[in-house]
């Protein structure tokens, strides 16, 4: 348990400011994927894609402050797709 703790601490301690944008990251992802799960019969995806969208960005420039090249190559792919899925959803294009 105490190495969970050091772990989490470590994180936080490391780059606070990237430490929330990672836990803003985790709340938008998780709540777009449960809507998703709980409406998949006939998910409305012009809440999904933003849910993801806030998620994937947060999460990237979190990943570009800490170094980490292959979440942020990962990450930034997501938000990409992400605007164009959500530009279909929208019918803009």
């Amino acid at each position: 348990m105490q190495k969970i703790q050091e772990f989490w601490v470590q994180g936080y301690r490391s780059d606070r400011f990237a430490f929330y944008l990672e836990i803003v990251s985790f709340v938008f992802t998780v709540g777009a994927s449960m809507y998703l799960a709980l409406n998949a019969l006939s998910p409305d995806m012009r809440y999904v894609y933003p849910g993801f969208l806030v998620g994937a960005t947060a999460g990237a420039i979190a990943y570009y402050r800490r170094g980490l090249i292959w979440p942020l190559l990962l990450t930034s792919y997501f938000v990409i797709i992400n605007i164009a899925g959500f530009g279909v959803a929208m019918t803009w294009w």
